[in-house]
């Protein structure tokens, strides 16, 4: 609908920048215009940015070019990165040592489960091939942490479950990364190319070089942070989130172990969580813009053609398959990890449809493993794991909201996370006891100099204690202060 438009502005300027300028103001604007509706539909923000970036694409209004979606791949690594850093918060040492075991036994269940039945569904039963089955059975066992982590920001959901939720989600990316270098590894070698150890253990080791990396970031993103000011310490670490990404590009590894690495070491010895929160204030954009053109980036018509379909299956059928298949694996695998790990019954029965969303990490996988496959099957692999994933945004983040809902992690809060109802006002002596506390801790903290009183001091002293003395005096010292600050 816009193409003239840009064409004559690209024209009239000499450069495209322009151009790509507006369409990110088109995708910042619509998805915030999108959370309005969802917003009234108790819905998400995630869904919205998912929906309007289907509208936008090509096949709906086509208002962005599709060379400025081409030019912002790295946008997924950026929100990549952001997201793994986020996750690392939660891998706690002290927390780690009472539910890492039980958060591990989990991880591997739903995650070996949605992986083992989507390969019986696409090897056995719909009988496609070994190396395309294998790779799309790795990615089914991918989470996205990023619309789980938005929701549960959202509804403000805390508690076990959640803190058992974003464990698995972590550790659940480490296993699909894992799985899907195993997984390439066999592809390659029913492909043809040849089998040797190197297949397997090449893409392990680059793994575990961006998570030795990521350690080493941690502890100098510690050294870095020492006396910074609020606005240095957002550079930094920002710096230090892109010099990950740009170093895994490098080596095309994703970036997320990386930063989940560095995430988990800066927590665990600076127990400084000021730090992720004011990242949480930085990435709303950059999420957005990653699932807008997520959806921006769908091609409807290649789900629904017959060229080049596997076994003469519609995609559309396998991807609906598999979409189905993939919640079934999550939901009984997580529950059986539950029961075997012995955890409570409100994450046991819920945790599965929390696990649902997929997007980032697998559409990233499945760009690569599509090199393995060649065009014709990977461009199909692509279709099947971004259409799955535009389904599991739209009716992951619900679900998600609903586990939090029914696991009890909150209730009293909108979609916003503000509170339902007004909450009665504090009285005053709760606003005199908060007062004092709040004085007494800032008294702590700063060196107080001491002024030589004059009469007219100690006879304002005298009219304001309470007669209690000692630290309880909070309002006499106070107000003695006050009277120092008008003279």
């Amino acid at each position: 609908m816009l193409d003239n438009f840009y064409q004559q502005i690209a024209q009239t300027t000499g450069s495209t920048v322009p151009v790509v300028i507006i369409s990110v103001a088109i995708m910042l604007l619509a998805g915030f215009l999108g959370t309005r509706l969802t917003k009234l539909l108790r819905l998400p923000n995630v869904t919205a940015y998912i929906l309007v970036g289907i509208l936008l694409g090509p096949k709906c209004l086509n208002f962005i070019p599709e060379y400025v979606v081409d030019g912002m791949d790295f946008i997924s690594d950026i929100a990549l990165a952001f997201i793994a850093f986020s996750v690392g918060e939660y891998f706690r040492f002290s927390t780690l040592k009472k539910n890492g075991g039980k958060v591990v036994v989990i991880t591997l269940f739903e995650a070996l489960t949605a992986s083992v039945l989507v390969f019986v569904l696409t090897y056995f039963i719909l009988g496609l091939n070994l190396a395309f089955s294998v790779i799309l059975a790795a990615l089914a066992s991918a989470t996205a942490p990023a619309s789980t982590m938005m929701t549960i920001r959202q509804t403000g959901a805390r508690g076990d479950f959640v803190d058992t939720l974003f464990s698995v989600v972590a550790f659940d990316d480490v296993i699909s990364l894992l799985a899907y270098s195993v997984a390439v590894s066999i592809a390659l070698a029913t492909l043809g190319s040849g089998f040797s150890a190197s297949d397997v253990l090449l893409p392990i080791g680059w793994n575990i070089m961006m998570i030795g990396i990521g350690i080493a970031f941690g502890f100098l993103l510690k050294a870095l942070m020492v006396k910074r000011s609020t606005d240095n310490r957002l550079i930094v670490s920002v710096a230090m989130l892109f010099a990950i990404c740009g170093i895994g590009a490098a080596v095309n590894v994703s970036p997320l172990l990386g930063c989940m690495a560095m995430g988990t070491v800066y927590i665990n010895i600076t127990n400084d969580d000021k730090l992720f929160k004011q990242l949480n204030y930085f990435s709303p954009p950059i999420l957005l813009l990653f699932f807008v053109r997520s959806g921006v980036g769908f091609r409807l018509d290649a789900l629904v053609s017959m060229e080049n379909s596997p076994g003469g299956i519609p995609i559309l059928v396998i991807g609906i398959l598999y979409f189905i298949v993939r919640i079934v694996g999550k939901y009984v695998g997580s529950f059986v990890g539950c029961a075997v790990t012995k955890k409570d019954k409100s994450v046991r029965n819920y945790l599965g449809l929390a696990l649902s969303p997929q997007a980032g990490v697998a559409i990233g996988l499945a760009a690569l493993g599509a090199r393995v496959l060649g065009d014709d099957m990977g461009g199909i692999l692509q279709t099947i794991i971004m259409s799955s994933s535009i389904l599991y945004e739209l009716i992951g983040p619900a679900l998600a909201k609903l586990s939090l809902y029914l696991s009890g992690s909150y209730g009293k809060e909108t979609v916003e996370g503000e509170p339902s109802a007004p909450l009665p006002p504090p009285t005053k002596e709760e606003e005199v006891a908060a007062l004092k506390e709040r004085m007494w801790a800032i008294q702590k903290e700063l060196s107080v100099k001491e002024y030589a009183r004059s009469p007219e001091e100690e006879a304002f002293l005298e009219a304001t204690d309470d007669g209690s003395g000692g630290e309880t005096s909070v309002s006499a010292e106070y107000n003695r202060r006050k009277f120092i600050n008008k003279r």
